[in-house]
């Protein structure tokens, strides 16, 4: 090799437009070039800090990125592509894209999506393509693509979606081309495909579709005009259901052999009556094609009067228009510790594509258990409870059997004449003590004949025996004029009047 050969070489290589040198400011184990950053396959777990401002195209694809952290594309706001597919990406926080309003396409496919939350998408105004196929997506909720009015092609193909909402297509008026195919769509609706005002290409097939009445419109529509949207493969739309008409084109099948059996339900029985604290299922058995939709309901009745505090419903018990008020699709009603909220009446309805059923249902809630277990009667001088007792006008109480709404009005009953019993025995034991005489020596005055003034009864006995006195006493409680003649007083007892002052002024009898 002549002199020199290395090094000329060397500078060949450096030369060549695919071995691009490393920016400056490139994150480590990426290519930078241009306005274009590569960090795919590197195994990444999150994305790379320092990613340039102003890069217009990341790829990210091929990595082990589980989330998008908040903020992190906040500071690339000149990117238009971006691509993320073959991640482990299982949800999108709302707003993660929101910095990105020059965006024109975004691949997430071949991740773990399971769900996309409303706003997932917001900030991507400028959107034209968006890969969300090979993924967990089970359905498709309302207003889902609503922030995408710009947006061309929608690809959700190789997904597991079973249901698409009415509105979850709803703000996708320029979009031209939508791929469902490979999914586990059983049937659409008409209205959700109506916001789609400019498509061209439409993907349906590979689906276990449910040939009924609710297809009918798409076979119709194929047929005057929809099949413009609809390559040779794509209008191969094979039945799975029902069994006469499986593996048959949707397209090939008459309008007449699309038909729905409307549900019908049965509930056994009718009226249940459960003590309190007890658990209690209740089935719901609904049949129809195609298999109909079953919910419980509690039914709200209307209140008389005033408005009265009502106690929330607990235990699991369906509370109308609040949190859980329904049991959708199981089939069964699941009541745990029954109290008296969950007694009234209850609708179990069933639905499909042919019409609707109800079926009333009604729960007594039987209280006579807990009032042979109810306490004695307080008794005078214990605590008395303060829990109220249900209403008598109260919706728990008239939604109770006759028999308990008897044993509660008999027991308020008893309680009020016990109360009355226990006020009447009180009210005369006082005046049993105001009548009664009092101990020996109440209201007497002890004089001796010493002058050494009043004492008590204690102090008499002991002057008796150990000094022998004559003693004398005035009995106050035998007046022997109404006012005070003091002759009588002076007449009796000269001695004891002396130095004694009396009143009020009164003439007592005088014993000795």
């Amino acid at each position: 090799m002549a002199p020199g050969a290395p090094a000329l070489l060397l500078l060949s290589l450096l030369s060549l437009p695919g071995l691009p040198p490393r920016a400056a400011g490139c994150p480590a184990a990426c290519r930078c070039y241009s306005a274009t950053v590569e960090c795919g396959a590197l195994r990444l777990r999150l994305v790379p800090s320092g990613i340039p401002p102003g890069t217009q195209t990341l790829f990210l694809q091929d990595n082990s990125i589980a989330r998008l952290e908040p903020g992190t594309l906040a500071p690339l706001a000149s990117l238009r592509r971006l691509y993320l597919h073959n991640n482990s990406l299982r949800a999108l926080e709302p707003g993660a894209f929101r910095a990105q309003s020059r965006l024109l396409e975004l691949a997430l496919t071949g991740n773990q999506l399971r769900g996309l939350r409303v706003g997932a998408f917001a900030g991507l105004a400028q959107l034209r393509v968006l890969y969300l196929a090979g993924n967990q997506l089970v359905q498709l909720l309302d207003f889902t693509f609503l922030h995408l009015q710009r947006l061309q092609e929608l690809h959700l193909q190789e997904n597991s979606i079973e249901l698409l909402e009415d509105q979850a297509l709803a703000g996708l008026s320029s979009l031209a081309l939508l791929d469902l195919s490979r999914n586990q769509l059983g049937t659409i609706s008409q209205e959700a495909l109506q916001p789609l005002a400019s498509l061209q290409v439409l993907r349906l097939t590979e689906n276990p579709w449910r040939c009924d009445c609710a297809l009918h419109w798409l076979g119709t529509w194929i047929k005057e005009g929809g099949q413009r949207l609809l390559s040779s493969r794509d209008k191969k739309i094979t039945c799975a259901e029902p069994p006469r008409l499986a593996l048959q084109s949707l397209l090939e099948v008459s309008g007449s052999s699309l038909i729905c059996i409307p549900p019908s339900v049965h509930v056994e029985p009718l009226e249940v009556t459960a003590n309190l604290g007890e658990d209690l299922r209740i089935a719901c058995q609904a049949s129809g094609y195609p298999q109909p939709l079953v919910t419980w309901r509690k039914v709200a009745q209307p209140r008389e009067g005033p408005p009265q505090a009502r106690a929330q419903p607990g235990g699991g018990v369906p509370g109308p228009g609040g949190p859980g008020a329904s049991d959708t699709g199981s089939g069964m009603l699941f009541l745990t510790n029954i109290t008296l909220a969950h007694a009234g009446k209850y609708e179990c309805e069933a639905s499909n594509a042919g019409g609707a059923a109800r079926l009333p249902f009604q729960l007594l809630v039987n209280l006579s258990q807990q009032l042979l277990l109810a306490p004695a009667p307080p008794r005078a001088g214990d605590p008395v409870s303060h829990e109220p007792l249900p209403e008598m006008g109260g919706m728990a109480f008239r939604a109770l059997g006759l028999a308990t709404q008897t044993a509660i009005a008999t027991a308020i009953a008893l309680l009020a004449l016990t109360a009355l019993l226990l006020a009447t025995m009180i009210c005369r034991r006082r005046r049993r003590r105001k009548k009664a005489p009092g101990p020996p020596g109440e209201g007497a005055l002890f004089v001796n004949d010493y002058s050494d003034g009043p004492c008590t009864l204690a102090q008499l006995e002991e002057l008796r025996d150990e000094r022998g006195h004559e003693m004398f006493v005035i009995d106050r409680s035998k007046p022997l004029f109404a006012e005070g003649p003091a002759e009588a007083a002076e007449g009796a007892a000269p001695g004891v009047a002396q130095g004694l002052p009396l009143q009020p002024p009164a003439a007592y009898e005088i014993r000795c």
